[in-house]
């Protein structure tokens, strides 16, 4: 049986598209939750296809050009045994830089969604006329957001047409990919780099039935003990010569050995191999969450957008 999905595999392939059709023509312009890579790895979402999800897509001559995403209140259960009330609504949306006008309508339907809900949403900063359209419909600026030690996130690039470092991993340790390992060790390997995570069986099943996975593309460090240490995805766009790591992890008794490195390394020599010319990779961009941001720097990437975190209040 094909595991259910929050969003069908027909709609998922349309946000999908109109993410690879941004990226060609404004790549600035995708914000941290509509590039082509996170909207496959965010079938991973607890709750999937439930009453705490809903979407719309909007089209043009059959083109989609706009989508959202609203995620309301939920309880998600941990891995640790723990359960996390979500009592507000998130919207993930993308709109087609041709059509700005769709931004009001995108509001609307979200208002309506979650009325009488805090609600939040993630826009692109480059995105001056959408984040003006926003603030009209009272969404401002998510200050917890933007802390030191706030959620914002940044988009990171690299070009891979020259030279990439070959990778060199502690003695004892080696890769692995997904298809290789196995599921419950891909499982594993996420779970304890993100603990408490609500990371499961199910939810990789829904990830890996999504049409952009690849398990040669899901790689997994292998220590001496068979611990799996560190784990990534890459998702190739090929439309775009393009590849995405999301997410990336280590297990925190496994972390300051070169580990993530050396991952990060062979995963753009796979990529490259694979067709994809340019590497992206999004990480938090607060000050107080310099580590992931230097490991980045550190193999050559460099900042290259960032998400503007905006909220309106429940009475509002």
């Amino acid at each position: 049986m094909t595991p259910s999905t929050p969003i069908p595999p027909a709609d998922l392939a349309l946000m999908q598209r109109l993410a690879q059709q941004v990226t060609a023509l404004r790549p600035d312009l995708v914000n941290g939750d509509a590039s082509y890579g996170e909207l496959a790895w965010n079938q991973a979402s607890p709750n999937p296809g439930g009453t705490s999800h809903r979407h719309r897509i909007w089209t043009s001559g059959g083109e989609p050009v706009a989508w959202g995403w609203a995620r309301l209140p939920r309880r998600v259960r941990l891995s640790d045994g723990s359960v996390r009330d979500v009592t507000g609504a998130s919207l993930a949306h993308q709109v087609h830089p041709d059509h700005p006008a769709l931004v009001d309508e995108v509001i609307a339907w979200f208002d309506e969604t979650a009325a009488g809900l805090e609600r939040s949403v993630v826009a692109g900063a480059a995105d001056v006329s959408a984040l003006e359209r926003w603030a009209a419909h009272g969404y401002g600026t998510d200050p917890d957001a933007l802390g030191d030690t706030g959620s914002w996130t940044q988009l990171n690039e690299r070009d891979l047409t020259g030279g990439v470092e070959r990778p060199r991993l502690p003695d004892g340790h080696r890769f692995l990919t997904a298809d290789e390992a196995g599921p419950e060790a891909a499982v594993r390997a996420h779970v304890d780099a993100w603990a408490p995570s609500a990371y499961t069986l199910e939810a990789y099943e829904r990830v890996r039935s999504t049409a952009a996975y690849r398990g040669d593309l899901h790689v997994l460090v292998e220590a001496p003990d068979g611990t799996m240490a560190a784990s990534t995805i890459m998702w190739l766009d090929e439309a775009n010569a393009t590849a995405e790591f999301e997410p990336v992890g280590t297990h925190p008794a496994h972390r300051r050995r070169g580990l993530a490195r050396a991952m990060l390394l062979h995963g753009m020599h796979l990529a490259r191999a694979a067709g994809a010319e340019h590497m992206t990779v999004a990480c938090l961009g607060a000050d107080g969450h310099s580590s992931a941001r230097e490991l980045y720097y550190g193999v050559g990437f460099r900042a290259f957008s960032r998400d503007a975190p905006l909220t309106k209040p429940a009475t509002a």
